[in-house]
């Protein structure tokens, strides 16, 4: 098995329990320790059945296990709200719990940790919309480094019981197989996050492909708007039309954010597409662009961080991969994804309503 492994899920290209079966498949390699870190676990019958045996089986050959699970909140903001966690699933379990209170921020994680040797991560929840109706990227890796700084990650938030003293990670270079991998976290090193992505799509010689569900971090906006008016880089991405339209509304009411209207008008007249997802309520489907996702030539970011100005706050995490074979496969994933949706001008909400 190849040290650095992952997957990918689009709308309606996958079922809920084959996602549960690869989940409990992971968890069932544990022998000492599981540490789970999710922002959203919610799970119907089956799916729950399959999951919930896979930890309970673990916790019986006497696996170590705790869960810590963001704890809701009503602060206002241009994307969906924040789940409310099947808190009677994850008693059920009959492991260690703990919510994590952000105030205002999220527990925005979906990693387990296993035996301290082995991390899954990415963007995808443990929901049946998230592995059937969204688009995803899920990283496994397997590496004590990568493990030893997630795990890290992990202590603070169960320690301290919240977002804000979490993400103290600095993010050193580790060998994974031959690839340089940095593993990051917010909000410890939010601002310094955006920095680097930034960078690397400044630095950008052949392309850029990006998955995120909306564009507001404003170091990667700037670099974004500045290289698509150069117009010499093959920039393209997808992002959640939705969401997006949400972004631009709150912008146009907020004063202090209209400065970045432009900038994102500018970066939307590259062949960015964004996906009609359905307009957020508990009752509806949540099939939200939910990829998160940046290939700068030859390095991928790939977490669960939005490329946001909120996500910079929230507890995230992100693994910075250089490997050009996984940035090639990952740059198709995106044109793929995009080629699904209208691009920006064609069936759109306005930009500036």
């Amino acid at each position: 098995m190849s040290a650095i492994t992952v997957r990918t899920l689009t709308d309606g290209g996958q079922q809920p329990l084959q996602i549960a079966h690869e989940v409990a498949a992971f968890l069932a390699e544990a022998r000492t320790t599981l540490d789970l870190a999710h922002y959203d676990l919610n799970l119907g019958a089956e799916t729950a059945a399959v999951v919930g045996e896979a930890i309970r089986a673990a916790a019986g050959r006497g696996v170590a296990i705790r869960i810590a699970y963001n704890l809701d909140h009503r602060l206002p903001i241009p994307v969906p709200p924040p789940p409310e966690p099947d808190a009677t699933l994850i008693a059920s379990f009959g492991v260690p719990s703990k919510p994590i209170a952000g105030d205002p921020d999220l527990m925005h994680h979906k990693y387990v940790i296993r035996d301290g040797q082995s991390v899954w991560t990415g963007s995808m929840n443990w929901t049946d919309d998230s592995w059937s109706r969204q688009e995803n990227v899920i990283v496994t890796v397997d590496s004590p480094q990568i493990a030893a700084a997630f795990t890290q990650d992990f202590e603070q938030l169960w320690e301290s019981g919240t977002v804000e003293d979490s993400g103290r990670v600095t993010p050193r270079p580790n060998d994974v197989a031959g690839r340089a991998v940095r593993a990051w976290f917010t909000p410890g090193y939010g601002e310094d996050l955006s920095h680097r992505i930034a960078k690397f799509i400044g630095r950008a010689k052949q392309r850029v492909r990006i998955c995120s569900p909306v564009l507001t971090a404003a170091p990667v906006l700037a670099t974004l708007a500045q290289r698509v008016s150069e117009g010499r880089l093959d920039i393209a991405g997808c992002v959640d039309a939705t969401q997006i339209g949400g972004v631009f509304h709150d912008w146009h009411q907020n004063g202090n954010a209209a400065w970045k209207i432009p900038l994102l008008e500018r970066v939307l007249q590259a062949p960015f597409s964004g996906k009609p997802s359905t307009p957020y309520s508990s009752s509806s489907v949540h099939d939200f662009m939910h990829a998160k996702v940046t290939v700068a030539d030859d390095v991928v970011f790939a977490g669960s961080f939005n490329l946001s100005r909120r996500g910079e706050k929230n507890a995230e995490n992100v693994l910075e991969i250089h490997d050009a074979e996984l940035a090639d496969r990952l740059a198709k994933y995106v044109d793929d994804v995009r080629a699904r949706y209208p691009r920006f001008g064609t069936a759109q909400p306005s930009l500036t309503g």
